[in-house]
């Protein structure tokens, strides 16, 4: 995606990554983790604020600081780092509340047409697979390097 950006870091093996969020509400620390499965193949991606006091992913809170595009656009980074250095594993996400789910639908489908050309992209809704559509309720999405 031909977005702005955040700065990502990342650890040794490219699954956990962290940036700083900066707006109205100030620096906001935010952690990307991609996760192994009991699936072979299969990584779950967490998203969230940093807990300060845990280092760990904070994925109910909200921080409202007015860059969710650049915010998404430093996950798609890390998705794009990720897969590059695992090409052949499969990505699920969704959301912490049904209401963040559709925050990431309604992303995933501003910028569908940029990230199908270089994703596969599936959908879950009520324990079905399907190919995602735009515009569409969502429970989950599962996406893979072409």
């Amino acid at each position: 995606m031909n977005l702005p950006k955040y700065p990502l870091a990342s650890d040794e093996e490219f699954m956990i990554f962290e940036f700083v969020s900066e707006g109205p509400r100030g620096l906001i620390h935010k952690i990307i983790q991609f996760t192994p499965t009991n699936l072979k193949g299969l990584y779950n991606l967490g998203f969230g604020d940093k807990d300060e006091l845990t280092g760990g992913i904070d994925d109910f809170a909200i921080s409202n600081n007015g860059d969710s595009d650049k915010v998404l656009a430093t996950v798609v980074a890390a998705l794009y780092a990720f897969t590059d250095k695992y090409p052949d594993v499969w990505v699920y996400a969704t959301g912490s509340t049904r209401a963040r789910t559709r925050l990431y639908r309604m992303g995933i489908s501003k910028y569908y047409e940029q990230v199908k050309e270089d994703f596969d992209m599936m959908a879950e809704f009520g324990g079905d697979w399907e190919v995602f559509r735009k515009n569409t309720d969502y429970d989950g999405f599962l996406v893979r390097r072409k």
